[in-house]
């Protein structure tokens, strides 16, 4: 949220961060940092904001940012040239420029051209439009790719997946409610019910971060919840952080069928980390939805857990099957591109400052656990197991590749 003037203290207007800057060590590199400008998917978020570039100059990187890269985002180029930052009006010298690349969406088949032999290369990887060709590229270039679906630090935590899936839950059920009424297309009826008329019913299928910023948000609109998953923990966990307010129930086949069937919303927040999502709705169950009801599969990128999904675009949003309409852009976050643009730079600021104190991105993947996990491809070798099976591909473990040094 914006910050207004707190009793008296003028603070700068706009989302605070939590990097600052740290006294240089010795054998600290100093890194040439690229953000380029997103072009895929009509992406609006920009991996840094400017208080991210100034903490990364002051801690004695330098960082180069492709005109417009915040444009959408709401971030000028002066903004970024007042933190430090030099801007560069071309993506290929950019690229030529810059030993690590930070980014939100992966590279199109244009900036593939522009990577760099051994290259770092930090981005979400997008599973569900990942191919082999792609990693291959990657490969054959030596990029170090870290992914953010991947990295998982020592306690579990995904910490740039739970950014965004928390904005992601919380918008699809703003989306949803949007779509539900007359003017959306849907059968014209609020998510909250009121006096002497019932709330409308959302289902959400997943007991994730997703699915629990999901209920949350609708639970303030005042919808009837139920939320479906396979793990019984995480079901019990979501009742008692929210009180009991939502309806549980485990996602059999035929527990899904039921609650989708009754639902008028329907948000589509099951997944597995580092893996495509499952499909645990299908068409037939779509079918049986009462018209004008809504979709929101909010896993669509990696996927999606709807049978009838398909990926959509922010200028084209909905389209309707069995008289459903179905909401699947991958990067909804992108929707709130100056809060998810803060929310990147809140974690992705501490990982490109622990490379630079580290020397080389060898030692660094050595030294921190979340960097080792996100790694997907490093010195030509598929490193993620789950990715090799999906493609059918061989792999090498990260860890053997950093001791070995080959």
């Amino acid at each position: 949220m914006e910050v207004p003037a707190l009793q008296g203290f003028t603070l700068e207007r706009g989302l605070l961060t939590m990097e600052k800057p740290l006294r240089t060590r010795e054998g600290q590199t100093s890194l040439r940092i690229g953000v380029p400008r997103e072009v895929s998917n009509e992406e609006r978020r920009v991996s840094l904001s400017p208080s991210g570039v100034r903490t990364l100059v002051a801690n004695g990187h330098e960082v180069y940012v492709e005109n417009g890269a915040g444009a959408q985002a709401h971030f000028s180029d002066v903004q970024y040239a007042e933190a430090g930052g030099e801007i560069m009006t071309s993506p290929a010298d950019l690229y030529g420029k810059c030993e690590l690349i930070v980014k939100v969406g992966p590279p199109s088949d244009e900036e593939l051209d522009y990577l760099q032999e051994k290259q770092i290369l930090i981005s979400a990887l997008h599973l569900g439009g990942t191919s082999p060709v792609f990693l291959r590229r990657l490969m054959d270039l030596g990029i170090t790719g870290i992914g953010f679906e991947f990295i998982r630090d020592s306690d579990g935590s995904l910490p740039i997946v739970r950014m965004m899936h928390e904005i992601m839950g919380s918008m699809a059920v703003q989306i949803a409610a949007h779509y539900l009424e007359s003017g959306g297309g849907g059968k014209g009826v609020m998510l909250g019910g009121i006096s002497g008329v019932p709330p409308s019913t959302v289902v959400i299928l997943g007991a994730g971060v997703v699915g629990e910023w999901a209920a949350r948000t609708a639970l303030g609109f005042g919808a009837h919840v139920i939320v479906l998953d396979n793990d019984l923990g995480a079901l019990r966990v979501m009742e008692h952080y929210l009180d009991r307010r939502i309806t549980t129930a485990m996602a059999t086949e035929q527990y899904i069928r039921q609650a989708v069937a009754r639902a008028d919303v329907v948000i589509g927040a099951m997944m597995a980390a580092g893996q495509r999502a499952p499909i645990v709705v299908t068409e037939d169950m779509v079918a049986m939805m009462r018209p004008g009801s809504v979709i929101v599969d909010a896993v669509i990128d990696q996927g999606g857990c709807i049978e009838t999904s398909r990926p959509t675009t922010h200028s084209e949003p909905t389209f309707v099957v069995h008289d459903i309409i179905h909401y699947c852009i991958p990067n909804m976050p992108s929707n709130a591109a100056r809060t998810a643009t803060y929310a990147l730079t809140n974690v992705l600021v501490p990982y490109l400052i622990k490379i630079g104190e580290a020397g080389s991105i060898n030692e660094a993947l050595w030294q921190d656990v979340g960097l080792r996990n996100g790694t997907y491809v490093y010195r030509r070798h598929l490193t993620k197991k789950s990715l090799a099976a999906m493609f059918g591909m061989p792999h090498r473990d990260i860890e053997l590749l950093i001791a070995s040094g080959i």
